[in-house]
């Protein structure tokens, strides 16, 4: 089966291009095929009788549910928003706030009035020796 590029010259008859599914008939020897993109391919008299109500029906049943389709998506793209935003609100409620002192992947624990209970040894003797220096 021969193919024709859009634009280009053919004989008379009737071309199918199956990318756009559009059957379009030429007149006479010598006319040119419509614009866009897809080739063109030449189809018999009984062939176009037959294509046409095919393609015609698959456009009635097509459309409605590409209608379906997209209402469906604008309704859901807004209350897909509206439930994303109220769980980021829920998760941040209940996040535990931030408390100074606190060292939370260390292991250690604190006692009731904010104070690290298991301290380095190294920050202990620190501490005994900035208080000796104060003190002298």
């Amino acid at each position: 089966m021969t193919t024709y590029a859009s634009e280009s010259a053919v004989p008379g008859g009737y071309y199918l291009n199956a990318l756009r599914w559009t059957l379009v008939p030429v007149a006479k020897d010598g006319d040119r095929l419509p614009a866009g993109p897809g080739s063109w391919r030449r189809v018999s008299v009984i062939a176009a009788l037959l294509l046409v109500p095919i393609l015609g029906a698959t456009f009635l049943m097509a459309l409605p549910v590409i209608g379906f389709v997209l209402a469906a998506g604008a309704l859901a793209t807004p209350a897909l928003r509206l439930l994303r935003g109220g769980t980021s609100d829920l998760a941040a409620t209940l996040t535990p706030g931030w408390t100074p002192g606190e060292a939370h992947l260390t292991g250690r624990g604190r006692a009731g009035n904010g104070v690290v209970v298991a301290a380095a040894p190294r920050l202990e003797a620190l501490a005994r020796e900035i208080e000796a220096r104060r003190r002298a």
